[in-house]
C-alpha cells in the first residue's frame, strides 16, 4: 500500500490539451475518486498515473518512486477498464490467471493464486465456467479479480460500473469498496457518476477543462462547493443571483429578487466586498416547505414528482423556478395549489463568486 502524488501533469494531443497542469495528492490505502464530465480530462489522468500515457511535462510519484517513465508493468498497479477486457475463448480461470502466465509464475502458484482471487470477488469454484456463462455483475468480478491476481499495490478502476443495470452498480460499489480496503490497497477510480462517487469514495477530485477545480471528501465537495460548477456538477442545485451588501459576521448578506438573504461564503480566504455580484447555491433539500429559516421565499407549485420516500417540487418564485426535495411527505401539494412558503438556514445557501 502506497500513496499517489501526481505533480503539474500537462498532456495535449494535437491542438487539444488534455491536462494543464494537474496535481492531485492521494494517501496510501484512499479510495479516491477522479470525477467530472466527459472531455475533462479524467481518463487521460488515470492513463498516466497507469503508465498507458506519457505526460508531456510533470511527474509522477508512486510513495517515493518517481515513476513517470517506468513501463506500466513495473508500476505494481493493475487496472480494471470499463469493457472489462476478457477474452471469451478462455475459461474465467484463465482469464484470470493469463497474467501470471505471462510474467512466467509456475502452474501451481498460478492455480492458487487464482483460487484466491476468485474466493476475493466470492466466485469460488467458477474457474471451470466460459465467461459468456457469466452475467454481467459476474463478469465485472472476473475483471477485478484478474486485476487483484498479481497483488497490486494500487488499483486503477476507468468507469468500471457503466455497463451494469442500476441494481448491480449498487452492489458493485459495496463489493469494489470491500475489496479495496480488505486488500489494503491505494485506488483511483474514474466516473462520471456523481452518485457514485458520494457513495463510495474517501477523497475526490473534480476536474473540469483538463484542471483540478476542487479537492476533498465527498460531504465537504456536497456541503462547500468551490464554485458554481463544482455545485451544479455534484448533485442538483438551485442558483440565485445577487449582490453582496453585508460581510459583516458569520452570515453575509446577499440581496436578492427577493429581498435579503443570508448565507455563508464558499472559502474561508475568500474575501468579496460590498457591491460584488455573488451567486447563492442552495440544494434541494435545504428548502423546507411551510418550515424554518432564516432566507424565506413564497411560490406556488407547478411541477411534482412522487417517489415514495420523498417529493420533488418544483416551485414558482421570485427568485425563478427552485427545485425543491421534501423528504418522507405527510402531505402531497399538487400543482396550481395554495401558494407555499420556502424557508432555508443560512448555513445551507453558500454564497459563490459569480462568474
Amino acid at each position: 500500500m502506497e500513496g499517489i502524488r501526481v505533480d503539474g501533469i500537462v498532456k495535449t494531443f494535437g491542438k487539444v490539451r488534455a491536462l494543464d497542469g494537474v496535481s492531485v495528492e492521494i494517501g496510501a490505502g484512499d479510495l479516491f475518486f477522479l470525477l467530472g464530465p466527459s472531455g475533462c480530462g479524467k481518463t487521460t489522468l488515470l492513463r498516466c498515473i497507469a503508465g498507458l500515457e506519457q505526460p508531456d511535462e510533470g511527474r509522477v510519484w508512486f510513495g517515493d518512486r518517481d515513476v513517470t517513465r517506468m513501463p506500466p508493468h513495473k508500476r505494481e498497479a493493475a487496472m480494471v477498464f470499463q469493457s472489462y477486457a476478457l477474452w471469451p475463448h478462455m475459461t474465467v480461470g484463465r482469464n484470470v490467471g493469463f497474467g501470471l502466465e505471462e510474467r512466467g509464475v509456475r502452474p501451481k502458484e498460478v492455480r492458487e493464486r487464482v483460487a484466491d482471487a476468485l474466493a476475493m470477488v466470492h466466485l469460488e469454484g467458477f474457474g471451470i465456467r466460459s465467461i459468456d456463462e457469466m452475467s454481467g455483475g459476474q463478469q465485472q468480478r472476473v475483471a477485478l479479480a484478474r486485476a487483484l491476481v498479481v497483488r497490486p499495490r494500487c488499483l486503477l478502476l476507468d468507469e468500471p460500473l457503466s455497463n451494469l443495470d442500476a441494481q448491480l452498480r449498487i452492489e458493485m460499489r459495496r463489493e469494489i469498496r470491500r475489496i479495496v480496503k480488505e486488500n489494503d490497497l491505494t485506488a483511483v477510480y474514474v466516473t462520471h457518476d456523481q452518485e457514485e462517487a458520494l457513495a463510495m469514495a474517501d477523497r475526490m477530485a473534480v476536474l473540469t477543462d483538463g484542471r483540478v477545480e476542487q479537492t476533498g471528501a465527498p460531504e465537504e465537495i456536497y456541503r462547500n462547493p468551490i464554485s458554481g460548477r463544482v455545485a451544479a456538477f455534484i448533485g442538483e442545485t438551485n442558483f440565485i443571483d445577487g449582490n453582496l451588501c453585508d460581510t459583516g459576521g458569520a452570515s453575509p448578506t446577499v440581496e436578492t429578487a427577493a429581498g435579503p438573504m443570508t448565507g455563508r461564503l464558499s472559502a474561508p480566504e475568500w474575501r468579496p466586498g460590498p457591491g460584488e455580484p455573488v451567486r447563492l447555491s442552495i440544494r434541494p433539500e435545504a428548502w423546507s416547505v411551510e418550515g424554518e429559516g432564516q432566507n424565506r421565499v413564497e411560490g406556488r407549485v407547478i411541477e411534482r414528482v412522487y417517489l415514495g420516500q420523498y417529493v420533488q417540487y418544483l416551485v414558482e418564485t421570485k427568485l425563478g423556478r427552485q427545485q425543491v426535495v421534501e423528504m418522507n411527505p405527510q402531505v402531497i401539494r399538487e400543482p396550481g395549489g395554495e401558494p407555499v412558503r420556502l424557508a432555508c438556514r443560512s448555513e445551507d445557501a453558500v454564497i459563490l463568486a459569480r462568474k
